[in-house]
């Protein structure tokens, strides 16, 4: 990695995006350096991705940990829903599996000698209370006294509009001034940017720019010519075909459905008043058209007119060179099947935000240097992650996925694969192939390995006390779960009763 030149001292930033990344960029500087001056550079013409989105629980965290926004006002404004995690219609379970954030693989319970992952099989459907939730349709169970037992280790599905509204309300409170302009040329000089020039004349400079623009990355790749690297051997997908339909009688899943298509696969994701459908596919296995004939057929109830949206995985091989730090997409992209975009931006503006308190707003090389290392590392655990799901799905033998099934690389996931298959679901080895700041860790890995029915040399029968143990426990958590608030009635305790929508 090459040696970055020391910053003048930086005192006012200029973001370039008023989308989700550069608003929660913004917000988030502008929050922990109260002092530093912070304009958002956007235009009109340049329309926000108006899909659903899923979020992870560091999405939340971000927002009232770290940021300590209200989540009263996020609540009413942004309107969100909870998202426990993941049903995948995937592997060879019919009923599918749940992936939770709750990390129940890696636990172990009183009166069994081993851990979660061990007891297994295919009649499994749910390791925990997290898992039995999704699989009844139940967002949060109910304490002794009937009310909801909320907590924090969710996250939320999110119309992206609504969203961006929220966030630029919370900058605007903030402090965060907002300059309506089409950016024409980008000025190289200095650092790297020494000034970006509008369409109407306008000369806009900063001490640091973030390349919030998006897929078209105008400051870190188009002005400094940032060498892009390709996750293209492990991710295949490169198209998304997005419909959806407005919310009749169905219920509102407390989670994500990803579901096995012919060359890729199709979220589900839950809003109170729309349901949004998107098929992510490979181009080089199926046409844009026949995709959305496939979309069409499998999810009848679609009443918009879909559209094909266009990406390629992978990310720039840093993402802060010179005087330009890039967020998002700009920086970045994987396939959204584990969800992962705003945790992705969240991350990278704590980081960015850590990093001038810690260096009295002064970065040295090392601290630019530490900044792109941890970054991009959470880049590549996403890409290692994200090529397990292909490489183990056994639940349809077409073309696309006997390919991944051949030919993904596994890349940094490969030792935690070969570890799985010498050892079985075992914890032996978490924190020696894990990092600690991995977000998805052995239990990630296990939860897919394990419902995949990947096979492993170490197959192991419990004995009948530990099964009766097992199955007692399991009956428990089906129990409770039945017994829980769905999304819908708890969003009208909320709204009537005045229930907080957080941990109590």
């Amino acid at each position: 990695m090459e040696t970055a030149q020391s910053l003048p001292h930086i005192r006012r930033v200029v973001v370039l995006g008023g989308g989700s990344a550069g608003l929660i960029a913004a917000l988030t500087l502008k929050r922990k350096l109260p002092h530093l001056e912070v304009e958002v550079v956007h235009s009109s013409e340049i329309g926000v991705i108006g899909v659903g989105e899923g979020t992870t629980p560091a999405f939340g965290r971000h927002l009232f940990e770290y940021l300590r926004l209200s989540p009263a006002e996020f609540y009413a404004v942004a309107e969100p829903t909870w998202k426990l995690g993941i049903h995948f219609l995937w592997g060879p379970k019919p009923q599918g599996y749940a992936y939770t954030f709750e990390f129940e693989m890696k636990s172990r319970w009183p009166g069994l000698s081993r851990n979660v992952g061990f007891y297994c099989d295919a009649d499994t459907r749910w390791t925990g209370m997290t898992s039995a939730c999704i699989a009844h349709d139940r967002a949060f169970v109910r304490r002794p006294d009937g009310s909801p037992h909320m907590h924090n280790n969710h996250a939320f599905h999110i119309e992206n509009l609504k969203l961006v509204a929220w966030l630029e309300k919370a900058c605007r409170a903030a402090n965060v001034q907002f300059t309506e302009a089409t950016v024409a040329s980008v000025e190289k000089g200095g650092h790297g940017v020494a000034a970006l020039h509008t369409s109407d004349g306008r000369r806009i400079t900063a001490d640091l720019f973030v390349d919030a623009s998006g897929f078209r990355s105008e400051l870190l790749g188009k002005a400094l010519g940032e060498p892009f690297l390709s996750y293209r051997s492990s991710l295949f997908c490169d198209r998304a075909v997005i419909g959806g339909w407005p919310r009749s009688n169905e219920a509102i899943k407390p989670c994500t459905v990803a579901e096995t298509m012919d060359a890729g696969w199709c979220w589900q994701i839950e809003h109170e008043h729309w349901i949004n459908r998107g098929y992510v596919y490979s181009s080089a296995f199926i046409s844009d058209d026949a995709a959305l004939e496939e979309l069409r057929r499998r999810n009848p109830k679609i009443t918009n007119e879909p559209r094909v949206v266009k990406f390629t995985s992978g990310r720039y091989r840093r993402p802060w060179v010179g005087n330009v730090i890039a967020v998002g997409n700009a920086m970045g992209f994987v396939e959204p099947l584990e969800a992962t975009a705003l945790q992705v931006i969240c991350i990278e503006s704590s980081t960015l935000a850590d990093s001038l308190m810690d260096s009295l707003q002064q970065p040295p090389p090392s601290v630019v240097e530490l900044y792109c290392g941890y970054n991009t590392r959470k880049w590549d655990d996403i890409r290692d992650f994200l090529s397990l799901h292909y490489a183990f799905n056994t639940r349809v033998d077409s073309p696309f996925w006997k390919t991944c099934r051949e030919d993904t690389d596994l890349a940094g996931g490969q030792r935690m694969i070969q570890f799985y298959r010498e050892n079985g679901p075992s914890i032996l080895a978490e924190s020696e192939l894990f990092d600690p700041a991995n977000s998805f860790g052995i239990d990630g890995f296990l939860t897919h390995l394990v419902h995949m029915a990947v096979p492993h040399a170490k197959p192991w029968e419990a004995p009948p006390a530990e099964r009766k143990i097992w199955k007692e426990r399991l009956a428990g958590f089906a129990s409770h779960a039945r017994s829980g608030y769905g999304v819908k009635e708890l969003l009208q305790l909320i709204r009537q009763r005045g229930v907080s929508p957080g941990p109590q």
